[in-house]
């Protein structure tokens, strides 16, 4: 099967015309790369006739080094010589002095497919600046490591909007990170002038291991194309008090507290009965991040059949079970959290407040996910109006 070629390598390739006579800024980070692993830095600078003048860096960073939540500094790529200029810290969207002088802003940024991740609001609140700047955005699409059939979970209530889901999305969007943008752009009114560089050769049904492409992990914790796979559901974990597996090999894939008993929560999760999924008994100890330096005992998640797993209700069912099996000492984690400061963290994961109160009344995860349903129809119907293939 042949390789599918990134917007990235379209663009340099074939599209070098949107980019000659122009000032333009580029907002990439270290999956930025060809097929060959040359970076979007090095190949978008080489384009004669374009003038690279400035870079911007979502949440960790240019280069992938800052752990989750940490605030990105302003820097210069060591590299290049070029300003680097943050949008995850004190500033989430670029200032109109950032964008002056400016033709278009490049975006090139390998997403994972699930509403939590940060690069696809980055992207959004670049495009609502630009769009007030007069800038032209010109997105790179990359292929979307879940495939692009299946979308999973509750449309969220627009109530609880954050950095996490600025806009309503389900948990499992099955979009590209260039049908995200066009959705947006023209479903919540961005006003941007947009430009989407389409992929060549990646179809709907694909997941990543059928793409071709290298896996450059996106986010430090993004370590595989199985961590992308879990993360629908995993990230829901950083509501909790449950480690989420950060500080050890497994990251997402991983999942336990020391007050956990390894073997009766995989028993229990197993008696559940999830499509697609076994849960072995695991003991762990995180280097750093909750629990550091403490045995925890837990779950690995093995995914048997990626096309059955349904993550956002298998991590929910997770949180539900180690909540029922410790209720002493399980515990909703305290805002803030990715810049809300009021509302609980499990809530703006959710985008909703009643999946966290139906958990604490023990109601069962089968029983609340029908209840998505309707809501999940209509978004697909307005979802499909912006799919490009």
């Amino acid at each position: 099967m042949a390789r599918v070629r990134s917007g990235l390598e379209v663009l340099v390739h074939e599209g070098r015309r949107l980019l000659r006579g122009r000032r333009i800024a580029l907002l990439a980070h270290q999956a930025s790369v060809d097929g060959a692993l040359a970076h979007a830095v090095d190949l978008v600078r080489d384009v004669r006739g374009a003038r690279l003048v400035g870079l911007f860096a979502p949440e960790h960073g240019l280069w992938g080094a800052a752990q989750d939540h940490a605030a990105i500094r302003a820097t210069r790529d060591p590299v290049t010589g070029l300003p680097v200029t943050s949008l995850y810290g004190a500033r989430r969207a670029p200032a109109p002095a950032m964008l002056r002088g400016l033709d278009a802003l490049v975006v090139d940024l390998q997403d994972v497919g699930s509403r939590y991740y940060t690069f696809q609001w980055t992207t959004a609140l670049a495009m609502a600046a630009c769009a007030r700047a007069g800038v032209e955005v010109i997105v790179l699409d990359r292929a979307n490591p879940l495939g692009g059939l299946t979308v999973e979970g509750n449309v969220p209530d627009p109530e609880f909007a954050s950095f996490v889901g600025l806009y309503p999305l389900p948990a499992r969007h099955g979009m590209t990170i260039g049908e995200v943008a066009a959705y947006l752009n023209a479903e919540h009114a961005l006003g941007c002038r947009l430009t989407i560089v389409r992929m060549r050769g990646w179809r709907r049904a694909m997941v990543w291991e059928d793409t071709g492409l290298p896996w450059v992990a996106p986010s430090p914790n993004m370590v595989t194309p199985d961590t992308a796979r879990v993360y629908p559901g995993a990230c829901l974990l950083e509501g909790t008090n449950l480690s989420e597996g950060r500080g050890t090999t497994r990251p997402f894939e991983w999942v336990g507290a020391p007050f956990l008993d390894a073997h009766r929560f995989a028993s229990a999760l197993e008696e559940a009965g999830l499509a697609g999924v076994r849960f072995r008994p695991s003991r762990f100890t995180p280097t750093f991040h909750k629990w550091a330096g403490r045995l925890c005992g837990g779950v690995q998640v093995h995914v048997t059949d990626p096309r059955r797993f349904e993550p956002y209700a298998a991590y929910l069912t997770l949180i539900a079970t180690a909540r029922r099996l410790a209720p002493r000492a399980f515990a909703w984690r305290r805002p803030p959290y990715e810049f809300e400061r009021r509302r609980l963290p499990i809530d703006i994961l959710c985008g909703t407040d009643r999946i966290r109160r139906a958990i604490e009344r023990r109601r069962p995860v089968s029983e609340i996910a029908p209840e998505w349903g309707p809501a999940l129809r209509a978004w697909r119907r307005r979802r499909a109006r912006h799919l490009m293939y």
